[in-house]
């Protein structure tokens, strides 16, 4: 019953008009929150268009209702992970997987692109949902397309779900980082899209972040119980994304002159 509790409690604090005043007036917060949006960002951008081509099949009345609907799902989803969450990722173990879990993703795309596979193909999906799938069989084609959407919905957010529990502990900064992001994810995928191709290292910096949130994590874990100020973190993040233009200004300043000189 205790456990039930406790989750009802971290709910209660979406309400608390107190925690909202904090939230709102601490610059710190803002920049973990503008973190997590942009995270998910440029983690999340091109399954926007993944979603978008899974509801090709349906008319375009109804493309536009099935992807609102696996909006919602996709928030009821972050409330009750973020609720649960809460409870769960003060026992160590959960700590220690979500930790190893982030370094697993972080690490795995270094070796990716080391290959020369980045795991962006995306040849699969662009074929739409199977039309005689399981889910088609069963609800429909329209209820079978919404139920798919909210399956991918929830794959998508496993990762971003996790990587905020890094960055933070504050329900509310989870929570409006949480919802901002998916909303920035659906509304503007393009942008981000844009913005990784005109500065392509961004894509390396949300998996070095990744990698820098896995490690503060583990940090906390009772082998170590090390604490990173959120002030100290924002600071850290905020540097790595400086370094993030210094680097492209400088890539981009070597390609002019091998132009230069071809």
């Amino acid at each position: 019953m205790s456990v039930i509790n406790h989750i009802l409690d971290t709910y209660a604090q979406f309400f608390d008009l107190n925690m909202w005043g904090k939230i709102l007036a601490d610059p710190v917060s803002w920049g973990l929150i503008g973190t997590l949006i942009i995270l998910e960002g440029l983690l999340s951008a091109d399954n926007a268009l993944v979603l978008a081509v899974m509801v090709k099949h349906l008319p375009p009345e109804k493309r536009k209702r099935a992807l609102f609907y696996g909006l919602l799902g996709a928030y009821i989803f972050r409330f009750i992970a973020i609720g649960i969450g809460v409870y769960l990722i003060k026992f160590w173990v959960i700590k220690a997987f979500g930790a190893a879990y982030l370094a697993w993703l972080a690490i795995k795309y270094f070796i990716d692109k080391r290959k020369g596979d980045t795991g962006h193909d995306q040849d699969e999906e662009a074929e739409g949902i199977n039309q005689g799938g399981l889910l088609i069989r069963l609800f429909g084609t329209f209820w079978g397309t919404v139920a798919a959407v909210e399956l991918m919905d929830i794959a998508f957010s496993v990762d971003s779900v996790l990587a905020a529990f890094g960055v933070s502990n504050q329900v509310w900064i989870l929570f409006v980082g949480g919802i901002l992001g998916v909303l920035m994810m659906r509304g503007v995928a393009g942008v981000f899209l844009t913005l990784i191709d005109r500065i392509p290292e961004l894509e390396t910096t949300a998996y070095i972040l990744i990698l820098i949130i896995s490690i503060k994590m583990a940090l906390t874990l009772p082998l170590f119980n090390i604490h990173i100020e959120s002030l100290h973190f924002f600071i850290i993040l905020a540097v790595t994304f400086g370094a993030t233009f210094i680097v492209h200004f400088m890539n981009k300043k070597k390609e002019a002159s091998k132009g230069n000189q071809s």
